[in-house]
Protein backbone atom coordinates (compact mmCIF):
# COMPACT_ATOMS: atom_id res chain seq x y z
CA UNK A 1 0.00 0.00 0.00
CA UNK A 2 3.03 2.25 0.39
CA UNK A 3 4.21 1.75 -2.66
CA UNK A 4 1.32 2.93 -4.46
CA UNK A 5 0.95 5.73 -2.19
CA UNK A 6 4.62 7.05 -3.15
CA UNK A 7 4.07 5.95 -6.68
CA UNK A 8 0.57 8.27 -6.67
CA UNK A 9 2.19 11.36 -5.08
CA UNK A 10 4.96 11.24 -7.52
CA UNK A 11 3.03 10.52 -11.02
CA UNK A 12 0.93 13.80 -9.58
CA UNK A 13 3.47 16.01 -8.58
CA UNK A 14 4.66 15.21 -11.95
CA UNK A 15 1.31 15.90 -13.72
CA UNK A 16 0.86 18.75 -11.15
CA UNK A 17 4.20 20.05 -12.79
CA UNK A 18 3.45 19.49 -16.32
CA UNK A 19 0.08 21.13 -16.04
CA UNK A 20 -0.12 24.27 -13.52
CA UNK A 21 3.49 25.44 -14.67
CA UNK A 22 4.22 28.11 -17.38
CA UNK A 23 8.00 27.57 -17.83
CA UNK A 24 8.62 25.10 -20.30
CA UNK A 25 11.75 23.57 -18.36
CA UNK A 26 9.53 23.22 -15.51
CA UNK A 27 7.29 21.30 -17.48
CA UNK A 28 9.81 18.82 -18.62
CA UNK A 29 11.10 18.24 -15.20
CA UNK A 30 7.08 17.48 -14.50
CA UNK A 31 7.28 14.79 -17.69
CA UNK A 32 10.75 13.13 -15.96
CA UNK A 33 8.90 12.77 -12.86
CA UNK A 34 6.02 11.09 -14.69
CA UNK A 35 8.28 8.43 -16.21
CA UNK A 36 10.06 7.71 -12.88
CA UNK A 37 7.23 7.47 -10.77
CA UNK A 38 5.76 5.13 -13.58
CA UNK A 39 9.11 3.11 -13.64
CA UNK A 40 9.17 2.93 -10.03
CA UNK A 41 5.67 1.14 -9.92
CA UNK A 42 6.47 -1.09 -12.27
CA UNK A 43 9.87 -2.32 -11.14
CA UNK A 44 8.38 -2.75 -7.08
CA UNK A 45 5.23 -4.73 -8.49
CA UNK A 46 7.89 -7.04 -10.46
CA UNK A 47 9.81 -7.91 -7.33
CA UNK A 48 8.33 -11.18 -6.11
CA UNK A 49 11.30 -12.04 -3.55
CA UNK A 50 12.71 -14.81 -6.19
CA UNK A 51 15.79 -15.78 -6.93
CA UNK A 52 17.62 -14.23 -9.66
CA UNK A 53 17.00 -15.82 -13.15
CA UNK A 54 20.20 -17.10 -14.14
CA UNK A 55 21.42 -18.39 -10.48
CA UNK A 56 21.81 -21.92 -10.81
CA UNK A 57 22.20 -23.11 -14.43
CA UNK A 58 21.88 -26.41 -13.67
CA UNK A 59 18.89 -26.57 -11.38
CA UNK A 60 14.97 -25.94 -11.78
CA UNK A 61 13.99 -21.89 -10.95
CA UNK A 62 10.36 -22.61 -9.38
CA UNK A 63 10.52 -19.12 -7.75
CA UNK A 64 12.83 -16.31 -9.95
CA UNK A 65 11.51 -12.89 -10.48
CA UNK A 66 11.25 -11.65 -14.48
CA UNK A 67 13.73 -9.93 -15.94
CA UNK A 68 11.67 -8.54 -18.45
CA UNK A 69 10.10 -5.48 -16.40
CA UNK A 70 13.76 -4.52 -15.48
CA UNK A 71 14.52 -4.74 -19.08
CA UNK A 72 11.22 -2.80 -20.56
CA UNK A 73 12.38 0.00 -17.50
CA UNK A 74 15.64 0.21 -18.40
CA UNK A 75 14.50 0.65 -22.15
CA UNK A 76 12.26 3.55 -20.96
CA UNK A 77 14.82 5.04 -19.03
CA UNK A 78 16.71 5.43 -22.13
CA UNK A 79 13.73 6.63 -24.24
CA UNK A 80 13.18 8.95 -21.37
CA UNK A 81 16.24 10.77 -21.30
CA UNK A 82 16.49 10.86 -25.03
CA UNK A 83 12.81 12.42 -24.91
CA UNK A 84 14.22 14.92 -22.50
CA UNK A 85 17.56 16.01 -24.11
CA UNK A 86 15.39 16.35 -26.96
CA UNK A 87 13.09 18.62 -25.27
CA UNK A 88 15.85 21.18 -23.62
CA UNK A 89 17.56 21.39 -27.15
CA UNK A 90 14.32 22.33 -28.39
CA UNK A 91 13.43 24.66 -24.99
CA UNK A 92 17.11 26.72 -26.09
CA UNK A 93 16.29 27.31 -29.74
CA UNK A 94 12.63 28.45 -29.26
CA UNK A 95 14.85 30.83 -26.67
CA UNK A 96 17.38 31.84 -29.08
CA UNK A 97 14.54 33.40 -31.55
CA UNK A 98 11.88 34.51 -29.00
CA UNK A 99 13.48 35.31 -25.61
CA UNK A 100 10.99 33.76 -23.32
CA UNK A 101 10.31 30.39 -22.30
CA UNK A 102 6.52 31.07 -20.80
CA UNK A 103 4.51 29.33 -22.25
CA UNK A 104 1.73 31.91 -22.16
CA UNK A 105 3.93 34.31 -24.65
CA UNK A 106 5.00 31.42 -27.27
CA UNK A 107 0.85 31.15 -27.36
CA UNK A 108 1.00 34.66 -27.62
CA UNK A 109 3.26 35.38 -30.75
CA UNK A 110 0.55 33.87 -32.83
CA UNK A 111 -1.19 37.02 -33.08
Amino acid sequence: MFINAVFIILFLLGFYALIVKKNLIKMVIGLNLMEAAVFFWVISFSDIGGEVAIHKLNEAAVNFNDPVPQALTLTGIVIGASTAALLLTLIIELNKFTDTIDRDEIEGLNN
